[in-house]
């Protein structure tokens, strides 16, 4: 992977899980990291840079972006809760749609400008092959297929000016958030490959979305499934 001459990127959700992934991968490639998520640093670096945050408290996250420009950003932080039609919990279907979707756009919408004086930028989102619909997920459901029609949008919006903005969007990951008891009630499907995904499968993948050879791809949904997109 190329680093691109070292670009700063941002990464949300960077402590744990896929955000974390995609932090090292992109560290390792020579990138410089700007690490956001309201858990304490969990990675070591001289590249990377971290900024404990509660990126649902949106003016604290407006006034942290004030001076922050970056080539790209990764919005990997996420939740999620499960509950079937009339048992949900319209709370956590909030909660979910501040940290995927509200949160999301205050920090492309801040982030933007710079990338657009410069000429170039990324803008990777990640998504989830639930936003396609799953029983007892429809809330959670709801926040993905947002952030793909966002995404979309605003793809078209800068496809002008050298700024590209995709969804990566796997299905179920090797990550803790499979044991959370929040979702309990809704349990992973395994891929047809007959395991889960990797974080570092998703790392990868959105490693080249950052580069130059990327830059003719812009509002797509790249799904990393497994197989499981062809109802088999």
């Amino acid at each position: 992977m190329s680093s691109e001459q070292g670009q700063v990127v941002l990464v949300s959700g960077s402590s744990s899980g896929i955000g974390r992934a995609i932090s090292e991968h992109l560290l390792a490639g020579g990138w410089s990291v700007l690490g956001w998520d309201k858990a304490q640093s969990s990675i070591e670096h001289p590249s990377y840079q971290h900024t404990q945050i509660d990126l649902m408290n949106v003016e604290a996250v407006q006034r942290a972006l004030v001076d922050v420009k970056s080539y790209g950003f990764i919005h990997a932080a996420g939740i999620m809760r499960v509950g079937r039609l009339g048992e949900l919990d319209l709370s956590a279907g909030s909660l979910m749609w501040s940290i995927h979707d509200q949160c999301a756009a205050v920090m492309t919408n801040a982030l933007i400008p710079h990338m657009v004086s410069m000429g170039e930028g990324r803008v990777i989102f990640i998504g989830s092959r639930v936003s396609q619909g799953m029983p007892g997920r429809g809330q959670y459901a709801a926040t993905k297929a947002a952030l793909v029609a966002m995404a979309r949008s605003w793809a078209a919006e800068l496809a002008p000016t050298g700024v590209t903005v995709n969804v990566v969007s796997p299905a179920a990951t090797a990550t803790a958030m499979l044991s959370d008891p929040d979702r309990a009630g809704s349990q992973p499907r395994l891929p047809p490959i007959g395991r889960l995904i990797e974080p570092s499968e998703i790392a990868a993948l959105v490693g080249f979305l950052l580069t130059k050879p990327a830059a003719a791809m812009t509002g797509q949904e790249l799904i990393i499934c497994g197989g499981s997109s062809l109802h088999l």
